[in-house]
């Protein structure tokens, strides 16, 4: 489990849920959940446990050390962070908490969707990020 804490100090976008090749391997899923948060609003506690990889030019991952939790991603050009929802544990950090209040707004790159999953949802699919 990972040893460090998220602070986040302002709006969180809506939930995107990216089926790209890159995350569903990342995250060893069908497709990941995440929600895009300004630099300047996101601080990380516990910074020494993470370690990063570059997963496409220019777009760094960052994951917990001890056990490999992808925690968020940012492009270098970026003025946000994509954070991964799934490694939130709301009830141990009040600081998200009132954040999650958040809607689905779509699922995005369904051109690179697994074969195996069916998508069963009301929301918008976007063949890649619009």
């Amino acid at each position: 489990m990972w040893k460090g804490a998220l602070e986040i100090n302002g709006n969180m976008g809506d939930i995107v849920h990216c089926h790209c090749v890159t995350c569903r391997k990342a995250h060893g899923a069908a497709f990941s959940s995440v929600a895009a948060v300004k630099v300047d609003d996101f601080t990380v506690l516990g910074d020494e446990h993470l370690s990063q990889y570059e997963s496409s030019p220019g777009k760094i991952r960052h994951f917990c050390s001890h056990c490999g939790t992808q925690i968020y991603a940012k492009r270098k050009t970026a003025q946000h962070i994509v954070l991964r929802l799934g490694s939130l544990d709301e009830s141990m950090d009040d600081s998200i908490e009132g954040s999650l209040q958040l809607k689905e707004k779509n699922h995005i790159w369904v051109s690179q969707k697994a074969s195996w999953y069916s998508i069963d949802s009301h929301l918008p699919q976007c063949l890649e990020f619009e």
